[in-house]
């Protein structure tokens, strides 16, 4: 059964908003790691990252924990057009060699042909030991992710710890209830006081065998989503990559500008992704209507990756969903959300420093008058297939 929504507590929260105190920290839980370890990712890159990463899961391998590495197949498809062909190669010995060490190393891929022929997959990013910390976040093993584009992770202690790992199960990893109840045992010695709701879907074990075509839903992290923006009175700010949500979020946010609700998008810019402008077409489609409807739309030119939505400055969600159609029909999907001021005053902070980000467009008409006429016959021409893009 997919714990859709659970609710949960955690003894220690930590937000993980500057890169490299990510890294470190996620690092450290590999270095001291006794037991076991599980990392679940969309995509890993053969840069710094990725091998430093790959040696340390090796060396624990080694050293006798019992590692499990999630990688999404279609994730790291799409992740391998950044990489050289050579680069490729070694990435798959490596991947290999840890599998020789005896790791237990994952290519998700969903059970029907459909699904993985329309880019079904796994967008969750956990890491957990059974020292009892785990992280949730938005970024993957590479160099975009740590040098480059903005991401945002959470790490947490207690209840909620098993929570995320058990859910490693429905996106192909192999989780020992052992391992859960380990988890379990520890988190009772930890007084939890920091109340949060933990949202997870993974819409293809809901679909039948034509996929995400024809598929109505529901996807219950979806709904949640929706339930959390219609309940905005002053105030919305949503990251994400590309904003271009399945039609149900996009209505959603479109009724909180039409009663007043001060929306704000923050999102990336044409020049934060390089390898292709369908991200950015997708999402430019739209931005007439937004900005209609009274929406503030920003671009962040060195790219805006993280996953965050704040209502009313006192509720929060985090985690891995996008704001696109994929997160809705193709990919698993995972969000912490709370009111506990704990969570919420670090995407405060966030939110009113990328207010102040030198990086930052704000999109307006006269931006969209602007575009170059290539521009524009692109955004025209291919806008409407904005849910596969």
């Amino acid at each position: 059964m997919s714990p859709a929504a659970t609710a949960s507590s955690a003894s220690a929260f930590a937000p993980l908003w500057e890169r490299q105190a990510e890294w470190a920290r996620r690092m450290a839980m590999v270095r001291e790691a006794r037991a076991f370890l599980y990392q679940s990712i969309f995509y890993i890159e053969l840069d710094a990252y990725g091998r430093e990463m790959l040696a340390a899961l090796l060396a624990a391998q080694r050293r006798g924990v019992r590692v499990q590495l999630v990688i999404d197949g279609f994730g790291q498809r799409l992740g391998g057009v950044l990489m050289r062909r050579t680069e490729r190669r070694a990435l798959s010995a490596a991947l290999a060699g840890l599998r020789h060490a005896g790791a237990i190393v994952t290519m998700y891929r969903p059970p029907r042909l459909m699904q993985r022929v329309l880019g079904g997959g796994h967008h969750v990013k956990i890491q957990v030991s059974e020292q009892g910390e785990a992280i949730l976040g938005s970024g993957n093993i590479t160099k975009s992710s740590f040098e480059g584009w903005n991401e945002y992770a959470v790490a947490v202690r207690g209840p909620v710890v098993p929570v995320l790992l058990e859910s490693c199960r429905l996106i192909g990893g192999e989780v020992p209830e052992a391992d859960v109840t380990h988890l379990q045992a520890q988190a009772a010695t930890e007084p939890a006081d920091l109340a949060l709701d933990y949202w997870f879907c993974n819409p293809n074990l809901h679909q039948g065998p034509w996929g995400a075509l024809g598929w109505r839903g529901p996807n219950a992290l979806t709904d949640r989503m929706v339930a959390m923006v219609d309940g905005a009175a002053r105030s919305l700010a949503v990251t994400s990559f590309y904003f271009k949500p399945t039609e149900p979020l996009m209505a959603a946010v479109l009724r909180a500008a039409a009663r007043g609700v001060r929306v704000e998008v923050f999102h990336s810019h044409l020049d934060a992704l390089p390898a292709t402008d369908l991200a950015w077409i997708a999402a430019a489609a739209s931005y007439g209507r937004l900005l209609e409807a009274g929406v503030r739309l920003y671009e962040n030119r060195h790219g805006e990756h993280s996953k965050i939505v704040l209502v009313d400055d006192e509720w929060v969600a985090c985690g891995s969903y996008n704001f696109e159609d994929a997160a809705h029909d193709r990919l698993a999907e995972a969000m912490l959300a709370s009111r506990d001021a704990r969570m919420v005053a670090p995407a405060r902070a966030i939110i009113e420093g990328l207010r102040q980000d030198p990086d930052l467009v704000a999109v307006t008409r006269e931006t969209m008058r602007q575009w170059p006429e290539t521009v524009r016959r692109r955004v025209w021409r291919y806008g409407r297939f904005k849910r596969w893009m």
